[in-house]
């Protein structure tokens, strides 16, 4: 007897499986999210929202500006969030970045996001 296959239940292995977001995003895709982080904190916009990509790993995302600016050992600072992800599937990461003496944005910190 032949099985009927409906539209809502697909047969064993017949579906894709999607390539997850790395754990964390390698040394070379961080040094595109801080290029865009540096950029997004330049714009000097709260909530600002600029993309990064690594071409040669496919991995990207975007950079959210989080706050207005404060002041850390006499220099401004500001947060942000970088989201990181590759074929639908996405994590974030939390930063903080200062503004050198000579005026640019420097990343500070860059690790995962916390959930507490």
């Amino acid at each position: 007897m032949d099985s009927d296959v409906t539209g809502s239940i697909s047969r064993p292995g017949a579906h894709r499986q999607l390539a997850a977001a790395p754990a964390q995003p390698s040394e070379a895709d961080l040094v595109y999210a801080r290029a865009a982080a540096a950029d997004a904190l330049a714009r000097g916009d709260r909530n600002n929202n600029v993309p990064w990509h690594n071409p040669q790993t496919g991995v990207g995302g975007n950079i959210t500006t989080l706050a207005s600016s404060r002041v850390e050992s006499g220099v401004p600072c500001r947060d942000f969030l970088a989201s990181y992800g590759r074929a639908g599937s996405q994590s974030w990461l939390q930063g903080s970045a200062c503004r050198t003496g000579r005026g640019a944005w420097e990343v500070k910190t860059l690790r995962p996001l916390s959930s507490g």
